[in-house]
């Protein structure tokens, strides 16, 4: 069998859960929400893919390099509620316990981080899953990477086919496609009056941005063709500021993201800790002593 990576958005995830889950909590009465969801997700993912290898990648801080262009960058984000950052350590410690390799170093971004393993996957000749929802990540579908996305309910892998489906243009577009569109969520402004399908149109007649803009004032629309003969150094920036950096030095080596077998006395203690009744009896042991559990 070949060697299948998986790469999880760690910050991704537990939102995900966190939101998905309104109201379950210890014994001690601190909620754990979105460790359960965490964990559901993550066991459910593991018996899908059947990964050979497996890692979490977490935010640990912002890239100076897009601070510096763009002293905005997510900054509109909302603060990460408190009862979702009292359980990141409880994540963090089933993730250790149940042989899941995890990642944190501070002053990178978990997308450079996941960029970086996707390109080091495919140079050892393995495959990649890249489980999550940022539309950052179409720009690394290839034939040997592909996106679950937990948006799409069909649970398949992603290629190419289905990246054109989402924005209009090929994957290695998708950097361009942004640049030209813009992304709300991180507080980075496209071309005025540019959308996706704008976008994917020019991306479809001219290829890339550095073939669209010598080639602007032939542009038809007025309004347009005004918006992106001004937006030269805009559309520079944004390139810079959406292409992930997949040349990260550091981290564990590809191999030692094995999966590993869990640590079933420690997965036991935790369950004990938070609750968690129904996965507490999976394995086995003294269940009467869990609390009841709201899931």
């Amino acid at each position: 069998m070949s060697n299948r990576l998986l790469l999880v958005d760690g910050h991704a995830y537990a939102y995900r859960a966190f939101y998905a889950i309104r109201s379950l909590n210890a014994p001690d009465g601190s909620p754990t929400n979105a460790v359960f969801g965490f964990v559901k997700m993550l066991q459910k993912m593991e018996a899908s893919l059947k990964p050979t290898h497996r890692l979490v990648l977490w935010d640990a801080g912002l890239a100076e390099e897009r601070l510096a262009a763009l002293p905005g960058y997510k900054a509109d984000r909302p603060p990460t509620p408190d009862d979702l950052v009292s359980q990141f350590p409880r994540m963090e410690a089933w993730l250790d316990a149940a042989g899941w390799a995890q990642l944190q170093i501070e002053g990178t971004e978990a997308d450079d981080w996941i960029g970086t393993y996707a390109k080091r996957s495919s140079a050892a000749g393995w495959s990649t899953v890249i489980a999550s929802s940022d539309k950052d990540f179409l720009q690394l579908v290839d034939e040997r990477v592909g996106i679950l996305n937990p948006n799409d309910k069909t649970e398949r892998i992603w290629g190419a086919a289905d990246v054109e489906a989402k924005t209009g243009v090929q994957p290695a577009q998708v950097v361009d496609w942004l640049a030209l569109v813009g992304d709300a969520v991180d507080a980075i402004p496209g071309v005025s009056g540019v959308g996706p399908k704008t976008a994917a149109d020019l991306l479809k007649r001219y290829g890339s941005i550095d073939a669209l803009l010598p080639r602007v004032p032939e542009i038809k629309a007025d309004r347009l063709r005004t918006e992106l003969m001004a937006a030269t150094d805009l559309l520079r920036r944004n390139q810079g500021m959406v292409r992930l950096n997949c040349g990260l030095e550091g981290g564990p080596v590809l191999e030692s993201l094995a999966s590993r077998d869990p640590d079933t006395a420690k997965l036991r203690e935790l369950y004990r800790t938070f609750g968690f009744k129904s996965l507490h009896a999976e394995l086995g042991g003294d269940a009467g002593v869990v609390q009841g559990e709201l899931l």
